[in-house]
């Protein structure tokens, strides 16, 4: 497996799994227990996480010669929960 290959599916997997804990944990604790602390902790970890799987689609995409089909999934699950899994799961695992 390619280097770029285990960026791009680790880099979905962790992408997904910060965004479902700031949507499903950091967010309700903000606004419904009055703790905003762990936003800007596990959100901060998300943009960042968030910055280097748009680095790694974009990286798969020249390497492997994405269509504009796949390159719009792998972007447009970056913005949504469980996103990312679907990417890796119907695009990166097969390359």
């Amino acid at each position: 497996m390619s280097s770029i290959k285990k960026h791009l599916r680790l880099s979905a997997v962790l992408e997904g799994i910060s965004f479902l804990l700031l949507l499903g944990i950091a967010m309700p604790l903000k606004y419904l227990a009055g703790m905003p602390e762990f936003v800007l902790i596990i959100g901060w970890a998300h943009g960042i996480l968030f910055i280097w799987y748009i680095g790694s689609v974009f990286l798969a995409r020249s390497k492997y010669k994405f269509n504009f089909k796949q390159t719009a999934i792998a972007l447009v699950a970056s913005l949504l929960p469980f996103g990312t899994f679907y990417a890796d799961n119907k695009i990166f695992k097969k390359l």
